[in-house]
């Protein structure tokens, strides 16, 4: 069955020079009603699912039901099959309060990271309210799986908590633990609310104190704060171990081109094209027609004046995939040519599309 669009080429292609797109927030969960256990469990993947048709076009939005559980296959043809991402990083959202057996865990992606090992990067968690036992968890992740990064999730409900904070004395216990590791990415979920989850657990100013306290790791802040971006980008532009990941921004290329142009402007301005990354959140949102979006989105020529700030071809590349391959040691050029006869490449014909890359030229 084929779900995407199978237009080979097309969407790494801007003004026909390529750009090698790795998509920095994904997820393969289950929301099936068998496996939710928990009310708030319901109430999430509806409010996944309200956000999915607000910023989806009409014509590329799913039903319910194949938004609950989409699979594995799925997920392979929607990231790559027509170009839309080279790569791709997982980042787990485990809400077992809420799940049976978890709405995305480390140990769920592995399956189809560990098949395709070349297109996947597998990140993990830490809940320092788990105390000695999340400290062995988080060390069994790393040996098990040698993960370079774990996913933060602040708001997850556990037992009566309704969220801990990343300047806690014992998030920096598991922080001190991924720095012994060497697990160097950090990446915080700071974005919108989602039902039933507390909005202020959410709240981006504890990543302050974590990325002074610990400057030798990367903290990722997904969704850049939103509706907290001003607060993210006052503490960004201090501490240059932060970075805003774009999951939740992206959308608004799409249907408020004028937001995103302002989000995008505030970005660059307050941090540089260095230290933003882009992210589809899938599936949330598809990259097989977000990714287009984004690099066809311009920034208003009022933005442009004032900021002094262009999201122009270097911009882009750096982006969509330079930078989210800087913090993970990706080496871009080595990866297009693995990828020339890759299982991925061979089963949606995109040999022809990796053999006739050549390195890109830098702009003058």
């Amino acid at each position: 069955m084929a779900y995407g669009n199978n237009n080979h080429d097309t969407m790494y292609r801007n003004n026909g020079e390529e750009i090698f797109v790795i998509d920095g927030h994904v997820h393969l969960w289950d929301a099936t009603e068998d496996n939710i256990k928990h009310d708030g469990g319901e109430e999430f993947i509806q409010c996944f699912y309200d956000y999915h048709t607000t910023f989806t076009p009409e014509d590329r939005q799913w039903d319910i039901s194949e938004y609950r559980k989409y699979g594995a296959d799925r997920m392979v043809e929607d990231l790559f099959a027509n170009a839309a991402t080279d790569m791709a990083i997982f980042q787990p959202t485990y809400l077992t309060d809420f799940y049976t057996e978890g709405f995305n865990t480390t140990e769920q992606n592995a399956e189809l990271a560990t098949e395709h090992p070349e297109r996947f990067i597998l990140n993990g968690t830490f809940d320092p309210r788990d105390g000695e036992d999340g400290l062995e968890y988080l060390e069994k992740l790393h040996d098990e799986y040698e993960i370079p990064g774990v996913k933060l999730y602040t708001a997850e409900w556990r037992g009566d908590s309704k969220g801990w904070r990343l300047d806690d004395e014992e998030a920096f216990e598991f922080l001190e633990k991924c720095q012994e590791l060497g697990i160097e990415n950090i990446h915080a979920h700071k974005g919108p609310t989602i039902r039933p989850l507390n909005r202020d657990a959410f709240d981006v100013k504890d990543v302050d104190d974590a990325a002074s306290s610990f400057p030798e790791l990367n903290f990722v802040v997904e969704h850049v704060g939103l509706p907290r971006l001003d607060d993210f980008c006052w503490i960004a532009a201090q501490e240059n171990n932060v970075y805003g990941g774009l999951a939740v921004a992206a959308p608004f290329a799409q249907n408020r081109p004028g937001k995103f142009s302002e989000i995008m402007s505030e970005l660059l301005w307050w941090l540089g094209e260095d230290r933003v990354l882009f992210g589809s959140d899938y599936a949330l949102w598809n990259p097989d027609w977000l990714v287009g979006e984004v690099l066809e989105a311009e920034l208003t020529q009022e933005h442009r004046a004032e900021y002094g700030v262009e999201w122009d071809l270097e911009t882009k590349r750096k982006v969509m995939g330079e930078n989210a391959a800087e913090l993970y040691d990706i080496d871009i050029e080595a990866k297009r040519q693995a990828f020339q006869d890759d299982e991925i490449s061979q089963q949606f014909g995109l040999e022809d599309h990796y053999a006739s890359e050549e390195p890109a030229a830098a702009d003058d």
